[in-house]
């Protein structure tokens, strides 16, 4: 047995040992079938191939640097402690939420941190949508450093292969704010929806797959008329960013981000057919790192003093620009705006980082709901954000 499917073989007979539910937790599924797609995991699939996304589908490594940016530890927030009514919600929110790390962090100190369901400090988890804010950062980081001119450049400028598609008068902004006009179905539980044909349908010969694919989809509506969520325009981002830069999208985000930030592990992206990163999904990384990377956002992407992104680049990339489908949230470039002035990046399936400039806050949450999307499950993580904000605003914000 290759050793990738030997290592998932295992680990789900111990989750079903673990749980002493082999019924509902099958002993030894076909590895395969964790390869073909991951929306139609099982509970315990879900949770080890969050953990170990890299053992099931191939990725390209993100390479850390040679020194580690330190998290402090800060006063641990008394209203989520054992033996507290908040603390209780907490061990509530983390067992039904099926919760595999939080973290939140204020003025860059650690004052929650917790890990379930196998997962560890020392382990990755997989970011599902999360990565579409990092595409957006890189795009800003293209900017600052020459290789993009506008957010008002065509699209076709950079990505050659969408010229005579639906794409030629979609300019970079469009792309960025998801109001391209082009017709995209999001779908997950429709294996003829967009986000499920993208992955299977053939690739024409010479091109990526990701431009393949949308270079083929018909337009609903003029450009920057209408909002539609899509992650093939994300995996589009990542093709432009490349293409601008000349660097793989993994490599371009360890150079200039991952490795002079201090990140505490190498992360990984995944990659497509033709070896393009996955720009509008699954970046694998620790927790603590996507919380140092929330920082980096709050701090205005500043590394050590010096700005990789241009001036003001995350005020205008969090600035509600369309309205959405969810009656409390726009949308910016790739980044979610939530009423009251807080902004956030999720992931199917319960990811979240969240940033709250008012209170100098990141909270990170790696989950594995067992279905992609709920309002139900939505809601109880909005209140929990609410009982976090409550216990900050409590204590007193100062060092162990």
């Amino acid at each position: 047995m290759p050793r990738r499917a030997a290592l998932c073989v295992a680990f789900l007979e111990a989750m079903a040992i673990r749980s002493g539910n082999a019924q509902s937790s099958p002993a030894t599924p076909d590895p395969a079938t964790l390869r073909r797609s991951s929306f139609t995991w099982n509970q315990a699939e879900i949770e080890f191939g969050f953990g170990h996304w890299d053992a099931v589908f191939p990725t390209r490594p993100v390479p850390r640097g040679t020194h580690v940016r330190p998290l402090a530890a800060g006063k641990p927030l008394a209203a989520l402690l054992p033996g507290t009514p908040g603390g209780e919600e907490l061990e509530r929110f983390i067992t039904t939420e099926k919760v595999a790390g939080l973290i939140v962090l204020q003025d860059g100190a650690a004052r929650l941190e917790r890990y379930a369901l196998g997962h560890s400090a020392s382990g990755r988890w997989t970011s599902q949508s999360v990565a579409k804010s990092v595409t957006s950062t890189l795009v800003g980081v293209a900017m600052k450093d020459g290789f993009i001119a506008s957010l008002d450049d065509p699209v076709t400028k950079y990505v050659a292969g969408l010229r005579g598609s639906p794409y030629d008068s979609v300019t970079i902004r469009q792309l960025m704010t998801m109001s391209s006009g082009v017709k995209w179905n999001e779908t997950y539980t429709d294996p003829t929806s967009d986000i499920a044909r993208f992955y299977v349908d053939p690739i024409t010969p010479g091109m990526s797959a990701t431009v393949s694919y949308m270079r083929k989809l018909p337009r609903e509506a003029a450009p920057g008329a209408k909002w539609v969520y899509k992650t093939g325009e994300t995996h589009l981002l990542g093709i432009l960013v490349a293409s601008a830069t000349g660097q793989r999208l993994a490599d371009y985000l360890s150079a200039r981000i991952w490795a002079p930030y201090g990140m505490e592990q190498a992360a990984s992206w995944s990659i497509d057919r033709t070896n393009d990163e996955l720009a509008g999904c699954c970046l694998q990384a620790g927790l603590r790192d996507y919380a140092r990377f929330g920082q980096f956002v709050l701090d205005g992407g500043r590394i050590d003093g010096r700005a990789v992104v241009p001036d003001g680049w995350f005020e205008d990339a969090t600035r509600r620009r369309f309205d959405t489908t969810y009656p409390d949230r726009g949308y910016g470039y790739q980044w979610w705006t939530l009423d009251g002035g807080a902004f956030a990046a999720f992931g199917i399936h319960g990811q979240l980082l969240y940033i709250d400039r008012s209170r100098g806050m990141v909270v990170i949450i790696n989950s594995a709901w067992p279905v992609a999307t709920s309002p139900e499950r939505s809601a109880t993580r909005a209140r929990f954000l609410k009982l976090i904000a409550r216990a900050v605003d409590d204590s007193p914000k100062v060092s162990k």
